[in-house]
Parts: C-alpha cells; structure tokens; sequence
C-alpha cells in the first residue's frame, strides 16, 4: 500500500466494519477497510469452542444476508458466524484489506483530515471510523497475584475444559460467558465454582416467543443509552443447547457451587461478598418483571400465544444461597484454575486525536465523535440497547454513514454572489 489517500478508512473489519463498508458503498463514498487479522477473527480466535450466538438466526444478521444453513429460530455456531461476515463482505464487494494493522492516527497539521499509519504504510483520510467496538482488551480484576499457585486465564483464553489443569475451576463473572463456561465444566466432570455478580436474567423464550422478540415489540431495544458508567449490566442468557433460560438453581442442582461476587484474597483463599443472595433475587425480579410485561403486551393486544404458567415457578433457593460461601481455599478445595469471565475494555492507544474523556471512554453522540471528522461505531449503547448486537450495529453504521454524506455536502458546496444592494442581478 506504501502511501495513498483515500475519503474513509475504516478500522476493522468485525461485524461493525463491514456494516459500515456497505453503507458508504451505497452512498458512493470511496473508502477502505483495514484489518490487522481475518474478517471477524474475534469470532474465530477469541471465542471458546463450543460458544454459539445468543440470538436466533432470523434476528441476528444483516438485513441483506441471511443464515442459509441455520434454521430461523436455531444459533449459529462461532465459526458459522464469521463465516456469514465473510461472506456479506464478498456479497457486498467490501474494500477489506486483511493482514494491515493501523499503528496511529493523528490529525493532519495545516489542512484538512488524518494521516493514517498502517504495517503497510501511509494512508491519507477524510474521515477515520473507529469499527473495534469496545471489547478489545481483555479485563483481569488484579485479585488473585500471579504467584498464587492456580492458573489464571480471561474467558477469551479459555477454549474448552481439556486445556485446564487438573482440579476444581473458579468461574468468574455470571453473564453469558461465565455461566456457559462453568456449565460445560461442570458436565465435562470437573468441580465448578460460579461466582455470581448482580446481572440482568431474561428468559430464553416465553409463550413460544424468544426474548429478542419480546424486548422487540416492548420497545427495549430502543431503550436510550443508561448513564456513564452503567453501560455494561451483565445479561445472563444463552443459545447453547438450542437455547435455554439461564437458571441458577438448576445449575446448583446440576452440581456447580454458586459463590458472592469475588472481591479479595488472602493466605490462599478467595473471598466473595455476602450478596449471592440478593444478585440471585434481582435477576429473578428483572425475570418475572418481563413475563409481567409480556403478559400485558399479550391481553392488550388479544394476541393468541399460549400461557405459560410455569414459567413462573422459581423453586427453592439452592445450597449456595441458604447457607454461602464466603471464602474458598484454592488448594484445600482443589482449584487448579481460575477462568475470569468479567469483560474487556477499550484500547484506542492508535487513535491519538481530541476524542476522548478523562478516563479514556470515547466522546461521542450516537457515534459522532467530538473530534470532527472521526467516528465510534460497535460500541455497547452507542445510540440504544440493541447497538452492539449484529443487527443494531448495522443500523447504527447507516446513521454514521449518513454523517459523513451531510459533511461531504458541506464540503462540496460552492457559494454564489450574495445580491448586491443598488445592482440588478440578470439572470
């Protein structure tokens, strides 16, 4: 590539990018899209092996693409969804350029746009789009220290029970990642231990609807972003299995022991908070508050969709609950591994423009940066609830893509004489 200029780089060709990519095509805007890896490779390198998606096909995907050997209501598995970007990129004829890693962004001195620096040279741009989401690096609470003597790995680490060492696992974190993680090593014949934080815990599907489509017609995926710093409420849910409601207790009667929130360790042994019992009770409130809704939706519409009276049925709180754990020796219980499911944060080291708070989060209004002339797009609540799904995401890269024509409007227009008082102006 050396050196060129160009009107739009893209950076990242995940989910976000390629969304992107399509609507500026639409638009005409000329642009390229760098990627360090593969198209999605988060999908391919940073997922467990048995990890689907957690919304059904019909739901999870682009308007213009659907998933051919999936069925509507099934999850497509990690390698299927990469694949399906893959190939919207292909349908689409994206600019990808794969293997080019952007080392800097700055903005350019004395005239208009940024100088893009890349693995493979130099690239002048209008516009920069910032596609890596916030999920880049993976966050470790400094909790338990290196020397510990147990293996500690971040569930984008983790692929499947076989690589850990012998023992018992600490699971920690109870959204999506941590609860399927402590299941599958829980049914591969190891000791799991779950700790549980407060979360969100809607249900899989209710009266032979599944939650996306409920949050659908409730209006929550419209939902407007929630206040900084209360952005990323865990939400235990899971398309594993086919997809099932998560269930605490039914894990504790499957055998995995439910430990507070992790909050220290001492002389070898983690302690937990005391609150297992109230995150477990504010998921089932956040649970039944939604059949409560979807009840409602249901007798206010005269809709004929089955009751589901046992949904409501929430049976005994498990061992855990009545009786906590609030330490755990790693080695009298045999943990040989801990595997932290508790997130990741932004990284934006390369993106060295005006853009961003005193704690390093991204200024921007549905996208739109405060550094005129760069956008955010896949970041969690970017304009609503639903922005960081497949399909919010797209919808998001249509308004940034919008954007960047309204400015190029700007840019193009080319002012005529003004009326001049006393001169008649022939036309």
């Amino acid at each position: 590539m050396s050196s060129q200029e160009i009107e739009v780089v893209v950076v990242g060709a995940g989910q976000a990018g390629v969304a992107m990519s399509e609507h500026l095509s639409g638009h005409g805007v000329p642009h390229v899209v760098l990627e360090r890896h593969r198209i999605a490779e988060s999908w391919r390198s940073a997922r467990w092996d048995s990890l689907v998606a957690n919304g059904p096909a019909w739901h999870d995907r682009f308007p213009g693409l659907e998933f051919g050997d999936v069925r509507p209501d099934g999850f497509a598995s990690k390698e299927r969804v990469a694949d399906y970007f893959a190939a919207y990129a292909e349908k689409i004829g994206a600019p990808v350029r794969c293997g080019v890693e952007v080392t800097s962004v700055r903005r350019n001195a004395g005239r208009p746009g940024f100088r893009v620096e890349t693995s493979d040279g130099v690239v002048d741009a209008r516009y920069v789009v910032a596609a890596t989401g916030a999920f880049q690096r993976p966050v470790i609470p400094p909790v338990v220290p290196d020397g510990a003597g147990v293996r500690q790995i971040h569930s984008s680490a983790y692929r499947n029970p076989r690589q850990l060492p012998d023992g018992a696992v600490l699971v920690v974190g109870a959204g999506s990642s941590g609860v399927q993680i402590a299941d599958e090593i829980q049914r591969s014949g190891r000791q799991a231990y779950l700790s549980v934080g407060p979360h969100d815990r809607p249900p899989r599907r209710y009266r032979g609807r599944d939650f996306v489509w409920w949050l659908g017609v409730l209006g929550k995926w419209d939902a407007a972003a929630p206040s900084p710093g209360a952005e990323h409420v865990t939400i235990a849910v899971t398309g594993a299995d086919g997809g099932h409601t998560v269930d605490f207790r039914a894990l504790a009667a499957g055998g995995v022991r439910l430990v507070g929130r992790t909050v220290s360790f001492d002389e070898g042994a983690v302690r937990f908070a005391p609150d297992l019992r109230d995150n477990i009770a504010r998921g089932d409130a956040n649970y039944l508050s939604l059949l409560d809704e979807a009840d409602a939706y249901v007798g206010r519409n005269g809709l004929d969709l089955p009751e589901e009276p046992g949904a409501r049925v929430l049976g005994p709180d498990p061992d855990g609950v009545t009786d906590p754990v609030v330490e755990l020796d790693l080695e009298g219980a045999g943990v040989g591994a801990i595997v932290w499911a508790t997130g990741f944060a932004a990284d934006y080291g390369w993106l060295q423009v005006d853009a961003f708070d005193e704690h390093g989060r991204p200024r921007h209004q549905r996208g739109v940066s405060s550094e005129p002339g760069v956008y955010f797009l896949g970041l969690p609540w970017q304009s609503r609830r639903g922005s960081s799904f497949i399909w919010g995401v797209w919808h998001d890269a249509k308004h940034l893509a919008d954007h960047i024509m309204i400015q190029r409007g700007y840019l193009a227009h080319e002012p005529v004489d003004a009326l001049v008082p006393g001169r008649e102006n022939a036309r």
